[in-house]
């Protein structure tokens, strides 16, 4: 589906209608972004939430509050997020014509010509580096993480987003390489229910978020997704099925370990009520067609965030005071 439209000579795309052949759908004829506002909204702060999943580690095994790996976690969050901003620069440069066929993406900087493609790399690359710079202050382990991470999200821009599938094993593997960045940031192990759950949870919400855009699709909207016509929405309502289960049953494994002849920490057993509504709200809100945008489902129900807060300050009682 994505089609690389790179730069006009002088930095600015020609008007509508002055494409070549075969080379998609140019951008408006727009001067160059003089302001820092493009560049913000392309780098999507809102979806910088993301790497909140690197605290998830060493959060779990009741260290956070450790100096040392509360300054290591947050060094590892900045690394992930300077990659993750990043990678958008550079899949807008990549999706630039197919996102002007988007009625949402083609209000993306890139998009409407304000940032040209070439720019856009640049500073795509740039985030990039730094990232890697940053990762290297943790370790070669925490550094080979952001490392692979970077080549995946690259695979992705360039192939992985054309096969079905894989497309949504990739985006899922981008938030596991977080999580486990988490425990090599701060030297935590994880244990095998951290990445299940882990794994189970972000499957979960990239099917959801594809059923969400099938739902957008099927309504008569143009989408520029290159697989999207490959899921049939019975099965995508089988995958989050599955994962949904599995995301649970991980979950409940973990929490119920700590309670025993040995071991008595009642609060994280009772802490897979809410954390058991958080994910039944949210694919509620999936069935209705409003799972497109994670990030600003989880900002913006009030039933969502307080079930998720009912859940922090559960489990975090039972970690921290139990």
């Amino acid at each position: 589906m994505s089609v690389h439209v790179g730069p006009h000579p002088l930095g600015v795309e020609p008007p509508p209608g002055q494409a070549a052949s075969g080379r998609g759908p140019k951008a408006p004829g727009r001067q160059p972004a003089r302001s820092l506002g493009p560049y913000l909204r392309t780098a999507r702060p809102r979806q910088w939430l993301k790497n909140v999943l690197v605290l998830a580690a060493p959060a779990a095994a009741g260290v956070i509050f450790d100096p040392r790996a509360a300054i290591n976690a947050l060094v590892g969050v900045a690394a992930f997020t300077l990659a993750a901003t990043g990678t958008y620069f550079i899949n807008d440069a990549f999706d630039a014509a197919a996102d002007r066929l988007h009625p949402v993406k083609s209000h993306r900087p890139v998009a409407r010509g304000l940032i040209t493609p070439r720019v856009a790399k640049l500073v795509g690359l740039v985030c990039a580096l730094g990232s890697l710079a940053i990762a290297a202050l943790l370790g070669w382990t925490f550094g080979a993480l952001v490392a692979a991470y970077l080549a995946l999200t690259a695979l992705y821009s360039i192939r992985i987003k054309h096969l079905p599938v894989l497309d949504i094993l990739a985006v899922a593997a981008g938030f596991l390489l977080r999580a486990a960045g988490g425990g090599a940031a701060t030297g935590v192990p994880l244990s095998n229910w951290f990445l299940l759950v882990a794994l189970f949870g972000s499957l979960f919400l990239v099917t959801a978020k594809r059923a969400a855009e099938q739902a957008r699709r099927t309504a008569g909207e143009v989408h520029a997704r290159p697989t999207l016509d490959a899921y049939p929405g019975p099965w995508l309502g089988q995958v989050m099925t599955m994962t949904l289960t599995g995301t649970v049953l991980g979950y409940a494994l973990w929490a119920f370990q700590y309670v025993g002849p040995t071991t008595a920490q009642p609060l994280l057993a009772i802490s897979l009520l809410p954390f058991l509504t958080v994910l039944l709200r949210y694919s509620l809100l999936v069935a209705q067609g409003q799972g497109e945008e994670p990030e600003r489902l989880i900002t913006t129900d009030r039933f969502l965030m307080a079930a998720a807060a009912a859940w922090a300050v559960t489990v975090g009682a039972g970690i921290y005071l139990g």
